[in-house]
């Protein structure tokens, strides 16, 4: 590149001087071997680079340009004038690219070159071996000893100084080199740092534009399809937070449902109001907390429960004792007895519920044994098409086979409960399946009707006991099936929406044989 530059630029000289001196008669021999040597030193140039794109350019090629730039540098000087010629820095310019692509020793074979190729030409013209084109008078011998000597000088000096030079580029370029490749991998282990933490991290500038999200906030906010512009789409409330905030909690609606997470917001260093906001999910986190709480008050409860039914339980049954006996008497009127009978009945109605309350307060261990779910689904849906409340309602059973480890009665006391809940949710033409799954380590039971949402109110009380919106309801049915999966070592959980229904999961530990 530096070769075309330099020669482009004698190019324009050499056309200056000749659009300024208008020629009459042609050019002059001078002009038309400057024009040769011009056109030579493009050709060149053009076989370098190609050599150079291709690959194949090494060492020798290196010395042969050297070599061809003090020619062409000789031809110079011998056009304009020989020893006395304003070009004889082009030697120079030769020393220096020698120094750079062959360093040291590539220098010196130049300033070596240069000062024969100079010497050798001003002797010739001195003894008249040679007439340069435009005329040289004849110089003094001490005059031709001081340009030959000085021209050398200056050859060596400069070979050893760009020598030099070019030793302490090179030894810059490699310690560049070495501090580059130290910044690409400090790059890739902070990349892979940040790709494989658990916790989210997002960047953003102050007015919330989003310039970095790690996959575990995409994964964590279900960001895996888009890109967010602003952190107030994904995160409302972070900007206001501002930075600083060493511990926050927002609940925020992703597209997996609704996520609790914990989040930190700090400042970025670099950029004046940019924010680093890192965050964990803590969803998991508080639906354990949670469910620990409302075990705590199931056990609180069920003991209390427990006291009271035992207590009620026996003057009940003096009272259904005296009143049968009465209803019984023949003496009574059919008043007396109607009323008799209306108390035996419902002493026996309280008595049922004693008996809830007691399974509730204490449900017997389970017996665990393999239990073929998609059988055990099948005859509860079987039993429950004859139960009035599934008149008019579409009730189906999908999947396939799984066997799970747990008491098939109490299984099927759940299910039965779950079925009753979703059939009289939806009532007549609406639609309740059941469906049997196998995961990994565990099975799972899905019942879900079309009978819309629950209200974020009765979400939160579900499983608590005597908690029910449904006139004639105890309230214990999904509190005791609560009890009965987790004393199974599984879980049971609701979604619900307006558009896609209600849906029950249970989940139990999975058994490896697949029949009962």
């Amino acid at each position: 590149m530096f070769r075309t530059v330099a020669t482009s630029l004698l190019l324009v000289a050499i056309a200056a001087r000749l659009l300024s001196e208008l020629p009459t008669e042609g050019l002059g021999t001078v002009d038309s071997a400057s024009f040769l040597l011009i056109g030579v030193v493009y050709t060149l140039t053009l076989a370098y680079g190609l050599l150079l794109r291709r690959g194949r350019a090494g060492a020798p090629a290196a010395y042969l340009q050297v070599i061809g730039d003090v020619l062409l540098a000789s031809c110079l000087v011998y056009l304009t004038g020989g020893a006395d010629s304003p070009f004889t820095f082009t030697y120079s310019i030769a020393v220096v690219a020698a120094s750079i692509l062959l360093y040291q020793r590539g220098a010196l074979v130049a300033a070596g070159a240069s000062s024969l190729a100079f010497a050798s030409l001003a002797l010739a013209v001195q003894v008249g071996l040679l007439h340069p084109p435009l005329g040289s008078a004849y110089l003094a011998t001490s005059r031709v000893v001081f340009l030959l000597v000085s021209n050398v000088l200056a050859q060596f000096l400069i070979a050893a100084l760009a020598s030099y030079l070019a030793r302490q580029l090179s030894a810059a370029g490699g310690r560049l080199d070495l501090q580059a490749a130290n910044l690409e991998q400090i790059s890739r282990l902070q990349n892979q740092i940040v790709n494989s933490m658990p916790s989210g991290l997002i960047t953003c500038e102050a007015d919330g534009t989003v310039t970095f999200v790690n996959p575990a906030a995409a994964s964590i906010l279900g960001l895996e399809a888009r890109r967010p512009r602003n952190i107030e789409e994904i995160m409302p409330q972070a900007l206001q937070l501002g930075p600083g905030v060493r511990r926050a909690e927002l609940s925020l609606d992703t597209p997996s449902g609704k996520r609790s997470v914990g989040l930190t917001i700090t400042s970025l260093a670099g950029k004046a109001g940019s924010l680093l906001v890192v965050f964990q999910d803590l969803t998991d986190l508080r639906r354990v907390e949670e469910e620990l709480r409302r075990l705590d008050r199931l056990a609180s409860l069920g003991k209390l429960s427990a006291q009271l039914a035992h207590e009620i339980r026996n003057p009940l049954a003096s009272m259904r004792g005296a009143a049968q006996m009465l209803a019984s008497e023949p003496v009574v009127d059919s008043e007396s007895a109607r009323l008799g009978r209306l108390l035996v009945r419902e002493s026996d109605r309280l008595s049922a519920l004693v008996d809830d309350i007691l399974r509730f307060a204490r449900p017997p261990p389970p017996v665990l044994k393999p239990v073929n779910l998609r059988s055990m689904v099948a005859e509860t849906l079987e039993m429950m098409r004859s139960d009035p409340l599934a008149q008019g309602v579409d009730l189906r059973q999908e999947g396939g086979e799984a066997a799970a480890l747990g008491d098939e009665a109490q299984l099927r006391q759940v299910m039965l409960n779950l079925v009753r809940n979703a059939l009289a949710a939806v009532g007549p033409g609406g639609r309740v399946r059941v469906k049997v799954e196998g995961e990994d380590g565990a099975v799972g039971i899905r019942v879900w009707d079309s009978a819309g949402s629950i209200p974020p109110a009765d979400m939160a009380r579900l499983f608590d006991p005597f908690y029910t919106t449904r006139a004639g309801g105890t309230g214990l049915g999904l509190s005791t099936a609560h009890s009965i999966i987790a004393a199974h070592g599984g879980r049971i959980e609701v979604a619900s929406s307006p558009e896609e229904g209600t849906e029950f999961v249970v989940r139990l530990p999975k058994s490896s044989e697949g029949s009962r």
